[in-house]
């Protein structure tokens, strides 16, 4: 161990991939403060203190989207940093999402939500639309496992 390590701790999150029976996934073309410009993006957030992950990407889809999923598959938990923490991401598929009620999101970033069909992600992911690594890594999960159950 090297002394004096920087290490930065900040709290696990979720983000939840979430595809529909109809094969759409329910996505956001939103703004962060860390990327330029416009972005594809998925639901997420922070695990809540004595919360599990799974819990936490059920509550973040509910509240972020309005739709629910009966199937979760997890992809496991991932280091956002392995010199320095930062914590970790738990990264989570929802299948049969569907929607059952209003959004109740308290973000502060400006959000459209748009549901996206499994190629046009797949495109979309190869153009470089979707600017965060955890949220491409997601993606990329989800389209690799749904690719592989179609197999």
């Amino acid at each position: 161990m090297i002394p004096d390590w920087t290490w930065v701790i900040t709290p696990d999150y979720v983000n939840v991939a979430a595809v529909t029976d109809a094969g759409e996934f329910v996505c956001f073309r939103q703004v962060k403060y860390a990327t330029d410009g416009v972005s594809l993006s998925l639901c997420g957030g922070y695990i809540e203190p004595g919360e599990d992950p799974l819990t936490a990407a059920r509550r973040e889809l509910r509240e972020e989207t309005g739709y629910a999923a009966d199937e979760w598959i997890s992809f496991g938990r991932f280091p956002v940093d392995g010199n320095r923490g930062c914590g970790a991401a738990h990264i989570f598929l929802a299948c049969g999402a569907k929607q059952v009620g209003a959004i109740d999101r308290d973000d502060l970033e400006e959000m459209q939500m748009q549901l996206i069909p499994k190629e046009a992600l797949r495109t979309a992911l190869l153009r470089g639309e979707c600017s965060l690594l955890s949220w491409s890594q997601a993606f990329a999960m989800a389209l690799l496992w749904l690719d592989a159950q179609r197999a």
